[in-house]
C-alpha cells in the first residue's frame, strides 16, 4: 500500500509540473567530420564559441540557417 501511494504521488508531483518546454534555437552550428558521417550541434551562441569547440580535426562552424532571435513583447 505504502508503495501504490509512493507511484501515485509521483505522478501527481509530475502531472502538475507545467514549464512549457521550447527547443534551444541559437545562431552557430559545428559540424563534426568523421567517417561514415557526422554530427552537429547547434548549440553556440558565438562564432568564437563555436570555433573553440570545432578546434582540430575535420570540425567547422556555419551559421544556423533555423535561427531566429527571440521576440521581446512591449508591455502597455
Amino acid at each position: 500500500m505504502k508503495y501504490l501511494s509512493f507511484v501515485l504521488g509521483c505522478f501527481g508531483v509530475v502531472a502538475g509540473m507545467t514549464t512549457p518546454v521550447r527547443a534551444q534555437n541559437y545562431p552557430w552550428c559545428v559540424i563534426y567530420g568523421g567517417d561514415g558521417g557526422g554530427a552537429t550541434n547547434c548549440g553556440f551562441t558565438t562564432h568564437e564559441q563555436c570555433m573553440a569547440t570545432a578546434a582540430g580535426g575535420s570540425d567547422f562552424c556555419v551559421r544556423n540557417n533555423w535561427y531566429k532571435p527571440p521576440t521581446t513583447s512591449r508591455q502597455r
